[in-house]
């Protein structure tokens, strides 16, 4: 499996979920995310959109969550102790090391990941 997945982090799929143009060419991309990222997504919806779209976004995507090794969270939260000027959140930390370990690559907009392997930036 080479670097043609992409693992979604919150702000990819709440973009998705708003329906930005930018990420109109990433509909069709199988969505790989974790559970954290889907409990994120479904608080953004929720505040949002209301508690309907709420639940219909999170049955649409709760098959798309991952499971995670231990490891995968050990090195996660070792990228984010040596991160921590960036102030990023775990869940976006646990998912960028999933796509690292994965070989996928991180779909974010979150410019605190610019410049890190494996990342593609979209606003």
């Amino acid at each position: 499996m080479g670097l043609n997945r992409y693992f979604f982090d919150t702000y990819a799929l709440f973009s998705l979920v708003e329906g930005r143009n930018s990420y109109a060419g990433y509909g069709d991309k199988p969505v790989f995310l974790t559970v954290f990222n889907l409990s994120e997504l479904y608080f953004l919806v929720l505040r949002d959109f209301g508690e309907s779209k709420a639940k219909k976004v999170y049955y649409q995507f709760k098959c798309c969550v991952v499971e995670l090794a231990d490891e995968i969270l050990f090195e996660a939260l070792k990228f984010r102790l040596n991160n921590m000027k960036k102030k990023l959140s775990y869940a976006d930390c646990i998912g960028y090391a999933y796509a690292k370990k994965n070989n996928m690559i991180f779909l974010t907009g979150d410019e605190q990941f610019s410049g890190l392997d494996a990342v593609e930036l979209v606003k």
